[in-house]
């Protein structure tokens, strides 16, 4: 049975199942339907968080020496792309004892190296394959093998939704699953997958890494300045943990590359950016400016902005851009002190546009390099 998990509001989420553990059932299934002619509806799997569970079978298919079976995924109440997706396991029994498993249709394949995969396979993670070896095994005659091909049919849309393309991972989605059972809203997971990004780019040898809150900030980061593509990280709102994971990995120099309103908190001190956690942008922009001996009335105008991006416009109009300089070396300060004191880190603001409003004097150096 499912756990649930009761949040800080009192609202129970129901947790789901892997994409591991429907790949896991789904070959086990499909083992014994070629063993024996008896129909079967469900399949008992095991996940190695121990808990046991019956998932019923949506697709059964014998095409000669092979059987499809198909699975659909059920994510609880987690907001994950393959909730509801239909996972395939195709499968033949081999007469020697070998297990062999690979992607088919919508399964990514790994073309970086940096990853728990290597490159050339299918990317299905260490502990999904283990999971999967292990359900097989379970049913399989002493001396008996089996081949296994995992599908995915939407996986190859689905792949343009994730962190793959990013990654390195091609043609799908990559089969996932360390417990077997998908916890509701689990930010730890989504962070750790951000960190796959560093990784990829240590194994392409990069020294320097872009972190970016998101997609626009790496599109203007590729078009505007001499960075290759997989050194380019998207940490979300997760800075602070995405400079630790930096700092941790021994990565040695961090270009902090994003829209002023995002990384303005990077100079407050707040560690992660989403606006229910913190916010203080306009403190943040009003308290520099004081320091730099702003009129009184320039401060109170910035107290009445709904946006960095309007303050941005209202500062450089008027001649002030040394405030948001000054708040870009002060984030660069901050993160190289989130980091521990273990990373040089240099920061530019863009505006919405995409142009570039002000850096500190480090990142000025590394642009003109």
């Amino acid at each position: 049975m499912l756990p649930t998990y009761q949040q800080v509001d009192g609202t129970v989420l129901r947790a789901g199942y892997t994409t591991g553990t429907c790949a896991a059932a789904a070959a086990k299934a499909a083992v014994l339907l070629l063993l024996s002619p008896q129909k079967i509806t469900e399949i008992e799997i095991a996940t190695p968080a121990g808990i046991t569970l019956k998932l019923p079978l949506e697709l059964v298919e014998r095409q000669g020496q092979w059987m499809r079976v198909g699975i659909r995924k059920d994510s609880g109440d987690d907001p994950d792309i393959t909730h509801q997706v239909l996972i395939i396991a195709q499968v033949r029994l081999l007469t020697k004892g070998d297990i062999l498993l690979d992607g088919g249709e919508g399964v990514g394949r790994v073309t970086k190296p940096g990853l728990a995969v290597p490159v050339g396979e299918a990317a299905i993670n260490p502990g999904p394959r283990a999971q999967i070896k292990a359900a097989v095994a379970s049913v399989l005659p002493p001396g008996m093998g089996a081949e296994i091909i995992i599908a995915v049919p939407e996986g190859q849309k689905l792949a343009q939704r994730t962190l793959n393309p990013e990654l390195g991972i091609v043609g799908g989605i990559s089969i996932l699953g360390t417990t077997g059972i998908v916890e509701p809203m689990s930010k730890d997971a989504f962070r750790r997958s951000l960190v796959l990004q560093i990784d990829v780019a240590l194994a392409a040898g990069r020294r320097r890494l872009v972190l970016t809150p998101g997609k626009m900030g790496k599109r203007n980061a590729l078009k505007q300045i001499a960075v290759p593509e997989d050194a380019v990280v998207v940490t979300s709102n997760f800075m602070g943990y995405m400079l630790q994971a930096c700092a941790q990995k021994g990565v040695p120099e961090v270009l902090l590359y994003g829209h002023v309103g995002k990384l303005v908190k990077i100079a407050a001190g707040i560690t992660e950016t989403h606006s229910a956690i913190a916010d203080a942008r306009r403190e943040t922009l009003v308290a520099h400016a004081a320091l730099l001996g702003l009129p009184l009335p320039v401060l109170q105008d910035l107290m009445q902005h709904n946006t960095a991006e309007e303050s941005a416009v209202y500062l450089l109009q008027r001649g002030y851009e040394q405030v948001l300089e000054k708040v870009a070396e002060a984030a660069a300060r901050r993160a190289e002190k989130m980091a521990g004191g273990k990373l040089q880190v240099g920061c530019v603001f863009l505006n919405l546009a995409g142009k570039q409003v002000a850096k500190d004097e480090r990142a000025r150096l590394w642009l003109e390099e």
